[in-house]
């Protein structure tokens, strides 16, 4: 393509790297729609607790109780879930040696860089394929510390940890939180559990990777993480899927639990393509003297519903969210976090950045809310967009709920445009145009980027890249 057919096309996004796609041939697909039969097969076919049942289908009678809400944000009138399978799995058990993967699932996930991560620098994986993992491995040095990275399948099997996922699963989001919520539960199925002894430090990160192959389905994975008091833990989660012309639906749920004194960050590349609904609920509970920390970037589906809320209840805590967002033709991202500041002394630091372009709607939405008791509370939210067309849009919703006189909370939002003097200036020292914009781009991202292992800050990049091709109209 010519240099001047570059500036003055809007290409399409080549994402061969995410959109191929593989046959479900074999496959096991249970019908769309949600009845009690698909919920007692799935739990049938996992071979679960009583308990768990239970659970299930009360999270499926609070389903169809709800509205088909929200009506605040983006529209999900696209999304039927009458047309959604809700449990898509390949033929294939749970491997704990790559060689034992199928070849069509080992050459998606050595085409996404997942074993070579692994290789490099992660302490364990676990890899997701539709409704099952396929694939899980931890490092022995850490498991000899006494650190658990499993299934929550295979913790409910063990008669040590499926007591512990019985006190913890679903207390942090319960089904009735809302719709989406009791679907998750209803339906879910995979994700992770992980747990950190006291005082435990692990080197390098564990890493869950989710990748939805299957039209028309839904994916409804599942992570519990538990780290002890004083232990530290950073946890990265990877998402894609292929680019399918119907409806597909991510209504994950994420709960932490960060006792006294421990640290936990959690990092996240979002990639799903842009027929994805995504409608995942993450939520982490911290006590005295802990940290969490947010890093999140969302580069994909049609429309996002994502707000990580972190519930601050022990005295000196610390959290920090670090996120960014980018929204191209098609995508409206209703995204941002919530913070509750319960304890006293405690610190929140939120710092977000968005990109609009070809119409792309960005929505960010706070809420910081202190209570009565958290004297000397301290929040401080930052929003800062960048718009690189006039057909695009940015806002931002900050809410604030501050109960305690003593407590100081601030809030600022900036909105700009790549300044024609920046990209002159960059296209006389020998970029083109094209590139010139790119690089404004990667610098207004670099403080996220830089907050990210190598391998996610270089897939960061590669997004963004692939996003501003042909971009300029």
């Amino acid at each position: 393509m010519s240099e001047e057919r570059r500036r003055t096309e809007v290409a399409d996004v080549d994402r061969s790297l995410y959109d191929f796609t593989k046959s479900e041939e074999g496959y096991e697909r249970y019908d769309d729609g949600l009845t009690p039969e698909i919920v007692r097969a799935i739990s049938a076919k996992k071979d679960e607790p009583e308990w768990m049942l239970e659970m299930r289908l009360r999270a499926l009678d609070l389903y169809h109780a709800r509205e088909m809400a929200p009506n605040w944000g983006p529209s999900i009138a696209g999304l039927d879930l009458d047309h959604i399978s809700t449990y898509v799995s390949p033929k294939t058990k749970q491997a704990k040696s790559w060689d034992d993967v199928p070849e069509d699932i080992k050459d998606t996930f050595e085409r996404l860089g997942i074993p070579e991560a692994e290789r490099e620098s992660l302490a364990g994986v676990g890899a997701q394929y539709d409704s099952e993992i396929v694939y899980h491995n931890m490092r022995e040095e850490v498991a000899e510390q006494g650190v658990i990275y499993t299934t929550i399948e295979d913790a409910l099997h063990d008669p040590k940890w499926e007591p512990v996922v019985h006190e913890y699963f679903g207390t942090l989001i319960p089904p009735t939180d809302h719709k989406f919520a009791a679907l998750h539960y209803a339906v879910w199925s995979g994700g992770s559990f992980v747990y950190v002894p006291a005082g435990v430090t692990l080197p390098y990160p564990l890493q869950s990777y989710f990748r939805l192959n299957a039209a028309g389905a839904g994916q409804f994975e599942h992570t519990l993480i538990i780290v002890e008091p004083g232990a530290d833990l950073h946890f990265i989660e990877g998402c894609s899927a292929p680019k399918y012309y119907e409806a597909n639906l991510h209504a994950g749920a994420v709960e932490l639990f960060v006792k006294d004194g421990a640290r936990l960050r959690y990092s996240t590349i979002e990639n799903w393509s842009k027929n994805m609904y995504n409608l995942n609920t993450k939520r982490a509970t911290i006590g005295a003297d802990a940290k969490m920390e947010w890093v999140s970037g969302s580069f994909g589906s049609h429309v996002s519903y994502l707000y990580p809320t972190t519930i601050m209840v022990g005295d000196r805590g610390t959290c920090e969210f670090t996120g960014i967002t980018f929204a191209g033709a098609t995508q409206d991202l209703d995204t941002g976090c919530k913070v509750i500041m319960n304890g006293a002394d405690t610190t929140a630091s939120v710092s977000t950045k968005s990109i609009s372009k070809d119409g792309g709607v960005n929505t960010f939405r706070s809420s910081v809310v202190i209570g009565r008791h958290a004297d000397r509370a301290r929040c401080s939210v930052s929003c800062q967009s960048l718009m690189l067309d006039d057909i695009s849009r940015s806002d931002t919703i900050p809410a604030m709920d501050v109960r305690n006189a003593t407590a100081q909370v601030g809030h600022e939002a900036t909105i700009g445009r790549i300044s024609d003097d920046t990209v002159l200036y960059l296209m006389s020292r020998g970029c083109s145009e094209a590139e010139a914009r790119t690089l404004v781009v990667n610098g207004f991202a670099n403080p996220v980027s830089k907050e990210l292992p190598m391998e996610y800050a270089v897939e960061m990049n590669n997004l963004i890249k692939l996003e501003m091709e042909g971009a300029i109209g």
